[in-house]
């Protein structure tokens, strides 16, 4: 019969020098919690017989280890960085855009202590905080005015529900789409109290079905930018401007959502070709659409967040409505929006990561991905560097491709499987892609200060 005068009290093994340290890291309560569940633990598998007979060293030894496992296992955070080396740029699953150093480090300064944002310090009362950034969307998208919400989700359903609650909205049926973790359009706009009227065909929409579905009841014609699939072939559907002058000829809004955020590329010549094809949002602004929406976090590069650009009157609108308060975003949000709208308003685009990933030459990650491999082929790797291609990924750029080099990864008795398996459980953890039955590293979504990192972590 196993004696259980071996195991010490909780009292006792709380005082050992061991668990002192792990009290001043997780808290007493939390402490005792883990001592008491090991110690219990350890007297069933001795009753059990599952393990024999220990001494008082060895059962101290395994309760402490015990404890500091379940004390780690249990405040480990759920959300952790890590290092994507998939190729996508915009990954969803993984974050989307990454931030700046300088928006992280806006982030930071203004998350320590207390801001401005609502209040006036010009007056000294109280103020607006859909006052913050808006000026400089006014100044990169050529829009009299602003409001910026918590994503692009919901910029549509605030946009619809401010304008078209009760009412008619029209929207072809080729833009009734889908968006990521199954969001779909109609659902979006039955949920703001507008009433979905569809024209055209699935392929093909002119300017005369906007035109014959006009009616007392039109609040609204909607344009949705099919930002994550392609109709090619038999298709057709009125140019914006053409959308525009319908609009003024019945006096109806037009609102456009573009999904991306794309600011375009300050040097035409220079465009990735894969971006040929994405409507700027400018270029709405400048066609005379009373409204855009679109992600802050895709193209733009920023924080997840969506915005509304347009006419002031609409714009005041959106801003008065209820739902502006369960929507609105908070100062961390503004305060990396700010610093990336800033980058982009002062030509230093490079700064923000996805700017900088797009540009990006195979040249270029040809060269990191030559060192990249030479360093695991010392540590037992077996490495290749091939040709390969990166999406943009989020819902942008439907169908793009950017030329890139790969670095393919092999090792004895690993499949591609375990292989990906096994970065994963690395900290941090290195999310890959599979290829050709391969695991393929693309270093242009991996951050250059990051090359290093990655190769010392792969062993």
């Amino acid at each position: 019969m196993s004696d259980f005068r071996i195991i010490p009290s909780i009292e006792q093994l709380r005082q050992r020098d061991a668990m002192r340290v792990l009290e001043a890291r997780y808290g007493r309560a939390a402490l005792i919690d883990a001592l008491r569940a090991e110690t219990a633990m350890l007297r069933d598998h001795l009753v059990s017989g599952s393990v024999a007979a220990v001494t008082v060293a060895e059962a101290i030894d395994a309760i402490e280890r015990g404890a500091h496992g379940r004390l780690r296992a249990s405040m480990r955070p759920s959300l952790v960085s890590v290092i994507n080396a998939t190729g996508v740029i915009v990954h969803t699953n993984l974050g989307r855009a990454p931030l700046s150093h300088a928006a992280a480090a806006r982030v930071a300064a203004i998350a320590a202590g207390y801001t401005n944002l609502e209040y006036d310090l010009a007056r000294g009362a109280r103020g607006r905080r859909d006052a913050h950034a808006t000026h400089l969307v006014a100044r990169l998208t050529g829009a009299d005015a602003a409001v910026i919400v918590n994503n692009n989700a919901a910029a549509t359903m605030l946009l619809l529900a401010a304008l078209a609650n009760g009412r008619e909205v029209l929207i072809s049926r080729g833009e009734l789409v889908e968006i990521g973790g199954g969001f779909r359009v109609p659902d979006v706009m039955a949920q703001s109290g507008a009433i979905l009227r569809e024209v055209g065909t699935t392929n093909r929409t002119r300017i005369g079905d906007y035109a014959a579905a006009i009616g007392e009841r039109t609040a609204l014609i909607l344009r949705v930018h099919p930002s994550n699939f392609r109709i090619e072939g038999f298709a057709e559907r009125p140019v914006l401007a053409d959308l525009v002058s319908l609009g003024r000829r019945f006096n109806v809004p037009v609102a456009e959502d573009l999904g991306s955020g794309w600011l375009g590329w300050p040097d035409r010549d220079g465009l990735p070709a894969a971006l040929a094809d994405e409507p700027v949002v400018s270029d709405s602004i400048d066609a005379g659409v009373d409204l855009v929406c679109f992600s802050a976090d895709k193209l733009l590069g920023g924080p997840q967040a969506g915005i509304i650009a347009g006419r002031p009157e609409p714009i005041a609108r959106i801003g008065r409505h209820p739902l502006m308060r369960a929507l609105r975003v908070d100062k961390l949000t503004y305060a990396a929006l700010e610093a990336t709208l800033e980058a982009h308003a002062i030509g230093r685009r490079e700064e923000v990561p996805v700017i900088r990933m797009l540009g990006s030459t195979v040249g270029e990650i040809g060269k990191r991905a030559a060192a990249l491999a030479e360093a695991l082929a010392a540590n037992g790797w077996r490495t290749r560097v091939v040709d390969g291609v990166s999406t943009i990924g989020g819902g942008s750029a439907p169908g793009a491709r950017l030329p890139t080099r790969l670095v393919e990864l092999e090792r004895d008795a690993l499949s591609a499987d375990q292989i990906q398996e096994r970065l994963r459980s690395l900290d941090p953890p290195i999310i890959a892609r599979i290829q050709d039955d391969r695991v393929v590293l693309d270093l242009r979504t991996v951050l250059p200060d990051q090359d290093e990192l990655l190769a010392a972590r792969v062993i």
